[in-house]
């Protein structure tokens, strides 16, 4: 069968490994308001749904009552000068994008806003490999919603039957189902590790480290497709 003629990642858990620089950006900017850090696997689980429920989560759970008005400007410039502090791409990774362009066109689907998802997707060059980025701020609305995916596969010309989308999270799994494409659950990364049971561990395809995206994704057959056509 032929392959997947367009391939989907998400960016932190799946391409990159932004866990410290993530949870130490939400730390400094608790500091700020003189509250105390948060251990890095707690922040690590409030990581996937864009930059605004980060930091709502992390106020609350750092014990303010409420969200300061400028904690999201205050945690975006912290994360903005932290980048690229500690965040490393997975083992792997560049080779897997470059040996899957040559059969597929590639993307980025962020919740991450999109001018530091452009960054980290230009800093460790995953371009030309990755032919664009979708961040959470833009024209969609952000994942589970299933919008900024379907626009990828206008804008590239893939159907839903030829596109997959790969993530680390439950929300990944969810946006996959609700655009009826298949999904490939990269369980290397963080965002597995926060996944409630039945919200991803009936992904036809999973990975345990990137070096099986190239063999997993270019083995197709009737089970990969678990979630085509079932838009919810």
């Amino acid at each position: 069968m032929p392959t997947f003629t367009l391939i989907v990642f998400d960016l932190d858990g799946t391409l990159i490994d932004s866990r410290r620089d993530l949870a130490e950006s939400a730390n400094e900017m608790l500091a700020g308001y003189g509250r105390a850090p948060l251990p890095v696997d707690e922040v690590a689980a409030m990581v996937g749904e864009g930059a605004r429920l980060l930091v709502e989560r992390a106020c609350r759970a750092g014990g303010l009552a409420d969200v300061p008005p400028d904690a999201l400007a205050r945690y975006l410039g912290i994360y903005g000068r932290r980048l690229l502090n500690h965040t490393r791409a997975y083992p792997g990774i560049g080779d897997a994008l470059a040996q899957l362009s040559a059969t597929a066109t590639l993307a980025v689907l962020t919740n991450k806003p999109t001018e530091p998802a452009e960054r980290l997707v230009a800093y460790f060059k995953f371009v030309p490999a990755v032919s664009a980025v979708i961040g959470g701020d833009g024209a969609w609305p952000r994942k589970p919603d299933p919008s900024g995916l379907c626009a990828l596969m206008t804008r590239f010309g893939a159907s839903p039957g030829a596109t997959c989308l790969v993530g680390d999270s439950w929300i990944d799994a969810a946006t996959a189902r609700r655009a009826g494409v298949a999904f490939c659950w990269a369980r290397y990364g963080f965002g597995a590790r926060e996944s409630t049971e039945g919200s991803v561990v009936e992904a036809p395809m999973a990975v345990d480290t990137p070096a099986q995206l190239v063999p997993t994704l270019l083995r197709r057959n009737g089970d990969t497709h678990l979630f085509r056509g079932s838009r919810i």
